[in-house]
């Protein structure tokens, strides 16, 4: 009897418990709802609001993700709180948890501070073709931890911002035009005089090379087999590399019918009897 009675009396105590916690956990449940609600809503706006402005794409991403995190954890910190969780405890927890979390997620911590120095200092944006990490493309998309290149080949290439914003990038699309170089060797008998006016004319007839500055052009090297001859000229950015395949193809073509030769390696072999 003395058992059964200790029985009812734990049953009694649990549904006590069970109809004291109860309202809490609606109302969590409702702050919950309600709040997942609120942050669709409020990511809405936030979407219009940069759709109006004229903002930078990566820095538009990058704030909407922050946001939309930012709101959710302030959500759950709501509804763990309405549950009876103490806030000094909550802190102590968080604070354990971001210490574990933090150890454990170095590298990602990196990247994310890579990512504001990107968007702070912007030494690319969305759009521009970099060289970096041994990569080269064009930014599809900065995040929070990563950075998105689309190559020559139509790959996407994904770089952590850690070490994007810890080394060398090369970005060709910071400044509106860009120098080529490009290196020729012609044989020691041909006139240098003559290979110099044709590549200058080439690029004279080219409306895509700037005239100023004006291209150049210079011995830059006596070689064991060639005179090797460097033209340098300037072009607009979205017409470099069509005035650079051009004149690689036209300097072949005019060396050829005015006989100037190009110079290939090759080996001379004397058989002694």
């Amino acid at each position: 009897m003395d058992e059964l009675k200790n029985y009812e009396s734990y049953i009694e105590d649990g549904l006590t418990l069970m109809w004291e916690f109860l309202p809490n956990l609606i109302t969590a449940l409702i702050i919950l709802v309600v709040g997942s609600w609120i942050i669709r809503f409020i990511n809405r706006l936030v979407k219009r609001f940069f759709d109006k402005k004229d903002y930078d794409e990566a820095l538009e991403s990058f704030l909407m993700s922050f946001i939309k995190i930012g709101l959710k954890l302030l959500l759950f910190v709501l509804v763990i709180t309405q549950l009876g969780v103490q806030s000094s405890s909550l802190v102590a927890m968080v604070g354990a948890a971001g210490l574990a979390v933090g150890l454990a997620l170095q590298g990602s911590l990196a990247n994310f501070a890579g990512g504001v120095l990107i968007l702070l200092f912007k030494p690319f944006k969305v759009g521009d073709f970099i060289s970096a990490q041994g990569v080269d493309g064009t930014v599809k998309e900065i995040s929070i931890f990563t950075t998105k290149l689309n190559t020559f080949g139509n790959q996407v290439a994904i770089i952590p911002n850690g070490q994007l914003s810890n080394n060398n990038i090369i970005n060709y699309n910071a400044e509106d035009t860009r120098r080529d170089k490009i290196d020729v060797g012609i044989g020691y008998g041909s006139n240098i005089k003559k290979a110099k006016d044709i590549l200058l004319e080439i690029c004279a007839e080219d409306d895509r090379i700037l005239k100023e500055p004006a291209p150049e052009v210079y011995v830059g090297e006596l070689a064991d087999s060639s005179v090797n001859l460097t033209l340098r000229f300037w072009a607009n950015n979205p017409d470099f590399w069509k005035a650079h395949f051009h004149v690689m193809e036209t300097l072949k073509l005019r060396f050829d019918k005015e006989g100037i030769e190009i110079p290939f390696p090759q080996r001379d072999i004397h058989m002694k009897k």
